[in-house]
């Protein structure tokens, strides 16, 4: 009766029941997962939404890409000396998860496959199964820091493969694009004939970028949709707006858009107050951002100091975004140990294998919460971790 697009099976896990049996007691609970920005106690400029209520709103104006007002707000707020923007080869989405059900819809046809990193956020194999579209793997390799396994790239693509998908800063190891993997990238895209999507939506909240850390926006050699959204940007997930950057040769960009504005024109699904309402957003939105990269920061600095006192974990140093990988022992198990933490402490991390991190045993948490809630709760985390 229902589209195999949709998983066949909806059971929770066992972390998932559990987690839901506390909250339905009421249990207090520290939530070290936390990715909300607007549910971690951040100051937001008072009048931050006052431009929504702007009479222009009234107005309706159907534009397939969005108000050019919009679409020049934001290619002004990120291009860069490299990379400088044209406000025409800005494209308005409702989300970055639409985004890629835009670009899907674009470059494959049912069946066709794109490649998606490992590890990486856990709503790919959704986003591409509602378009009838394979996630082929490749893998990020840790060897003191993330980089493209170049092999294992190569080893997945196929002749219906119809793009190569990029997430830098990545959720959740924050591992950032390095220039030899883009280079490399490029011309492996070129030779089999690959789009290019880069998520960059973590890229405005750095945190210890290699010097040699790079962007995809601009890329001029290869057909690239780079992404971002006022979620990150502005910490305004609630207002839904999002972007695609494209970029390339100048035939196969103006044939993209040709047939992007079709499908654009089909939903017209960005709201038109967040539209009017965008550049004074992206500039009240550098308050929250400024007080987001400290937050992160700090958090970071003092789960560093935490970890300097157990020796048995370690932390993966994230080079941007809001989350950090840290390594437990192979004995504990990612599992029990969640578990132990979630039922004995009432503390909430995530198991490495949420992200499909396969090699070793990990937790992964947030770096936003309160930073002495944060404090306090990773302590026992790293103590619990140390214990078992």
């Amino acid at each position: 009766m229902f589209s195999s697009r949709l998983p066949a099976h909806l059971e929770s896990n066992a972390f998932s029941i559990a987690l839901a049996g506390l909250r339905r007691k009421g249990v207090t609970l520290v939530d070290l997962t936390v990715s909300n920005p607007t549910q971690v106690g951040l100051s937001y400029t008072a009048n931050l939404l006052a431009p929504l209520a702007d009479k222009k709103s009234l107005c309706y104006d159907p534009a397939p890409f969005g108000l050019m007002a919009a679409r020049e707000a934001i290619a002004a707020s990120i291009s860069r000396p490299d990379a400088n923007v044209n406000p025409d080869l800005v494209i308005l989405t409702a989300s970055t998860s639409e985004a890629y059900g835009l670009l899907f819809k674009l470059l494959c046809d049912p069946g066709d496959e794109v490649l998606v990193p490992q590890p990486s956020y856990p709503l790919f194999d959704l986003l591409t199964g509602l378009d009838a579209v394979v996630s082929a793997l490749y893998r990020l390799e840790d060897h003191g820091a993330w980089s493209i396994d170049r092999d294992s790239v190569t080893a997945a693509c196929r002749p219906n493969t119809r793009a190569v998908l990029v997430v830098s800063p990545n959720n959740p190891t924050g591992s950032m694009l390095r220039g030899s993997d883009r280079e490399w990238l490029v011309a492996f895209a070129r030779e089999h004939g690959l789009a290019i999507i880069s998520d960059e939506v973590f890229s405005d909240y750095p945190i210890d970028p290699r010097p040699d850390a790079v962007s995809l926006l601009g890329e001029s050699r290869v057909l690239t949709f780079t992404l971002g959204g006022l979620s990150k940007s502005a910490a305004l997930p609630q207002l839904k707006l999002g972007w695609i950057v494209v970029s390339g040769p100048d035939r196969t960009v103006a044939d993209a858009l040709e047939r992007l504005e079709i499908i654009c024109d089909t939903y017209l699904s960005v709201s038109t107050p967040v539209q009017v309402a965008a550049s004074q957003l992206i500039a009240g939105g550098a308050v929250v951002r400024d007080a987001i990269r400290q937050r992160i920061h700090q958090n970071y600095r003092e789960l560093q100091r935490i970890a300097s006192a157990h020796p048995s974990v370690s932390v993966l140093s994230p080079e941007g975004g809001w989350s950090v990988v840290v390594r437990i022992p192979e004995t504990i198990g990612e599992e029990a140990l969640v578990m132990a933490l979630l039922e004995q402490a009432h503390i909430v991390v995530h198991p490495g294998y949420f992200f499909d991190i396969q090699r070793g045993a990990h937790m992964v948490m947030s770096l936003l919460p309160d930073p002495d809630l944060f404090a306090d709760a990773a302590s026992k985390v790293l103590a619990m971790a140390e214990a078992r």
